[in-house]
């Protein structure tokens, strides 16, 4: 059991299906105590059903648009566990849905751009502010999830690639902010998953048929997949590991066209 004895909060389960999920069922096999966190009532229900499959010690309320909210949650991870904490998941995005359909330049809006950066970015350096002294005992580390759409243009994905790559660099800036305390942080670019989160993008089903055509392993990832990648990147197996981006995507980054793609357009 490679985290016998360690504990993570874990934030931004929506469903079964979520990313997630498969990040908390893999830090539970392994032998880790967990806190879950939800943004409202709505969400809940389906915290509260991951937190019985995975015992949960605790299941909190985190609105990550609000400090307050923050600020009292980890108020509550401290008084459950005041020695320290060793992880803590961001697998938080959001923009609103106007923002996810059609040509970048015209659907993008002063307010939606705010909302997706204040939600998908600065939310993961807010959870470093209230999670940092308790990661500090323990030499913890913080995980985030960023996709390919932070680098290269994805049609409709729009002003969540802007909020992807402000991601990354807080996950190097945090990493250089708290390393000096023993602190790791890095992030997981996926390949397309069907999740709650991906619905939301238009025409999300053509470009997973186009990533399996593309990614040098001619599939698309599981959630399984992404949740042994963070297991690895939370344990003491990765303690020197730290401001990096691991791609877990059947290797779409590294490829720019594949022969299964120019084979689309052959007449023959």
């Amino acid at each position: 059991m490679l985290l016998q004895g360690q504990r993570f909060v874990v934030t931004g389960i929506a469903s079964k299906l979520s990313i997630a999920w498969a990040i908390a069922e893999a830090l539970h096999r392994e032998g880790a105590s967990l806190i879950l966190t939800y943004p409202n009532d709505k969400i809940k229900k389906r915290v509260d059903m991951a937190a019985e499959a995975f015992e949960a010690d605790l299941v909190l309320k985190c609105d990550v648009a609000s400090d307050d909210s923050i600020a009292a949650c980890f108020e509550q991870v401290n008084k459950h566990w005041g020695d320290g904490i060793d992880g803590v998941v961001h697998a938080i995005g959001f923009a609103p849905m106007d923002q996810l359909d059609g040509d970048f330049t015209s659907a993008t809006t002063r307010e939606g751009s705010h909302i997706a950066h204040d939600i998908s970015s600065y939310s993961f350096v807010a959870l470093a502010k209230a999670a940092r002294e308790l990661l500090a005992m323990r030499n913890g580390s913080m995980l985030t999830l960023t996709y390919e759409g932070s680098i290269s243009v994805l049609p409709n994905y729009n002003v969540m690639g802007m909020a992807k790559a402000s991601l990354e660099a807080s996950v190097r800036y945090l990493a250089t902010s708290l390393g000096g305390e023993g602190i790791r942080v890095n992030a997981i670019s996926a390949g397309p998953i069907r999740t709650l989160a991906a619905s939301g993008i238009k025409s999300f089903r053509k470009m997973l048929d186009i990533s399996e055509k593309i990614a040098p392993l001619q599939r698309n990832i599981t959630q399984t997949e992404v949740g042994n990648a963070a297991l690895f990147l939370l344990s003491p197996w990765a303690s020197g590991i730290t401001g990096e981006i691991m791609f877990v995507d059947a290797g779409f980054n590294t490829v720019a066209i594949s022969e299964q793609l120019m084979m689309l357009d052959d007449p023959k």
